[in-house]
């Protein structure tokens, strides 16, 4: 069984979810439940951050599967409905220098059938997720997940990242991914022969991209993103999720 000491987390997050949790049950009027809402929200922070199964958490809670299925669901959904719009979090970034974009796949468990799921790219089935970070390298927004099969500029545009980039005056980093992306966005310069010049705005570039690792780092922190298994329709749920706690524990 995961216990506090196990999960490598803030009480801060701990209490956050269980504060969130006891004002949901006060606002439905649950009388009883077969945990107390900090009990919950340990149960629900060990399967997001362990990546524990449900079996392994009804052993170790001392309750079914369909209960764990049930309060880690309602923790989830709780949790993302709190997470920042894109215009929220252009609100809270838009006095930084600049802004940091950057893709990432988080794998998924699908068969080779599955082709809009699969990245040419990274050579597995997964989801796209869009991440702004800001220049200390702080998360600060995740986009809703797309079929892995989408490509980093269609996916930021699809999200509308580069108008609300353009609205809010906001310079951004991004790779090459990202070409022809136009607006805000700068790119490194592409090709093997480069002039000085070019070769020096690259390594500045790599530099500075570079701090937007720390928010992927933060991202794949929390080992049930290193592997979904749930479906496909709740993985964006799930990324607010974790975007939220880990905004209440810094």
């Amino acid at each position: 069984m995961s216990t506090p000491s196990s999960i490598d987390l803030s009480n801060r997050s701990l209490r956050f979810l269980t504060g969130q949790l006891a004002v949901r049950r006060r606002e439905i009027w649950t009388r009883w439940r077969r945990l107390p809402a900090a009990r919950q929200a340990l149960l629900a922070l060990a399967h997001l951050r362990c990546g524990d199964t449900y079996a392994r958490l009804a052993a170790g809670f001392g309750i079914g599967i369909a209960t764990v299925y049930r309060y880690i669901r309602e923790a989830v959904d709780l949790l993302a409905a709190l997470a920042p719009t894109l215009t929220e979090a252009m609100e809270t970034i838009r006095e930084k220098a600049f802004v940091i974009l950057d893709g990432t796949l988080l794998p998924i468990d699908r068969i080779a059938a599955d082709t809009p799921h699969y990245s040419g790219k990274h050579k597995h089935h997964g989801m796209n997720v869009q991440v702004l970070t800001d220049p200390f390298g702080r998360l600060r927004w995740a986009s809703p997940a797309l079929p892995g099969s989408t490509h980093d500029l269609t996916a930021a545009r699809q999200h509308g990242i580069i108008d609300a980039l353009v609205d809010a005056g906001l310079s951004c980093w991004a790779d090459k991914a990202y070409q022809g992306a136009g607006g805000p966005v700068r790119v490194p310069f592409r090709g093997r022969r480069l002039k000085r010049w070019k070769r020096r705005h690259n390594t500045t570039h790599a530099k500075i991209r570079c701090v937007g690792e720390q928010a992927m780092a933060t991202l794949k922190g929390w080992r049930l993103l290193r592997k979904l298994r749930c479906s496909t329709n709740r993985i964006t749920d799930v990324v607010k999720a974790v975007l939220v706690l880990h905004h209440a524990s810094t």
